[in-house]
């Protein structure tokens, strides 16, 4: 499988990647061994970037795939999930449960930290909010070891544009924001 860099992270990532989406059953049902046996098929087939989110089925897709990466050694993928929406129409980009919601993601996923963690679409959130209080409770993460690198998703282009422009005061243009579209 071929890679490519993951912006300016040093993250070499298959240029096919795995969605959680489908392991929290979003589009149907699923049986959880069929879940784990998909995971363990796309890691076998050089798959090593995984995405997911505390959102798909309400944590069953981080669930599946903790079950899943129980016994694949952590230096086989690089693995993603998000922070700040965790029901339909509920989102909740407060330091507080963006902090808890690392940890919970973590206990979930049976890993020691996150390669990516992501504020999930931004567009329906307070900017002021990720900024100032949502990007800096990621970045105390990073500094501890429990996350690797932040990034923002959304779906408007001009959102992720905006958010960056309001971000470079703070953090610079040498920092890497991410904008996974």
């Amino acid at each position: 499988m071929l890679t490519r860099p993951l912006g300016k992270t040093g993250l070499h990532v298959s240029i096919l990647s795995l969605g959680g989406s489908s392991l929290g059953g979003v589009f149907h049902d699923i049986q959880e061994d069929e879940g784990i046996r998909t995971v363990h098929l796309a890691l076998d087939h050089g798959i090593n970037f995984i995405d997911t989110s505390p959102y798909y089925g309400v944590t069953k897709a981080e669930t599946v795939l903790g079950k899943a990466l129980r016994s694949v050694p952590r230096d086989r993928y690089y693995l993603a999930t998000k922070v700040g929406q965790y029901d339909e129409g509920v989102f909740d980009f407060s330091r507080k449960r963006v902090l808890k919601s690392v940890d919970e993601s973590l206990s979930r996923l049976n890993v020691d930290y996150i390669d990516l963690i992501q504020c999930h679409d931004i567009e329906f959130a307070d900017i002021h909010q990720i900024i100032h209080e949502t990007l800096p409770a990621l970045h105390q993460l990073k500094e501890t070891g429990k996350v690797r690198h932040v990034g923002i998703t959304g779906l408007p282009l001009k959102v992720l544009r905006n958010t960056v422009e309001k971000i470079r005061p703070r953090y610079g243009r040498n920092r890497s924001v991410l904008l996974p579209i």
